[in-house]
């Protein structure tokens, strides 16, 4: 009985890294502009996960058929806007913000999706201005 419950076991742990794991992931976003009083932390869904990519180290023999360069990005997602707190009248409050509703493994669409991987400053403050908090809910 143990060896059987080993071995699925095992054979789950396997199977998970050949299965794409591209899904909607809780985010945090970070506003800050300099004419408003407040930073705004707005939690939405961004797609982050595992695709299944290949490259070739002999592309120019094998052709571009070895190349499979896909990412986890956005099947469908909604924009939502939120009003900013603390901003004068002279300032636009509002701010626009993508939710993921549906993610998958494709190639990044570089028209309208951020296709780049950006580096975080660190785990140091995010805001420099008192913090707000937004939540977004599902309609």
């Amino acid at each position: 009985m143990e060896l059987s419950v080993a071995m699925c076991g095992l054979l789950c742990l396997l199977f998970s890294q050949a299965v794409p794991m591209c899904v909607p992931t809780d985010y945090t976003l970070y506003e800050e502009r300099r004419e408003c009083d407040f930073c705004v932390a707005i939690n939405t869904t961004i797609c982050m996960g595992f695709c299944y990519s290949r490259d070739s180290n002999m592309k120019e023999l094998a052709g571009p058929r070895f190349l499979i360069q896909r990412g986890c990005t956005y099947d469908q997602v909604e924009y939502r806007t939120v009003i900013l707190p603390g901003c004068p009248l002279h300032a636009n409050p509002l701010f626009t913000y993508p939710v993921a509703l549906s993610c998958h493994c494709g190639t990044c669409n570089t028209d309208s999706d951020e296709c780049a991987h950006k580096a975080s400053s660190g785990d140091g403050a995010r805001c420099s201005k008192p913090l707000r908090h937004i939540y977004h809910t599902l309609a």
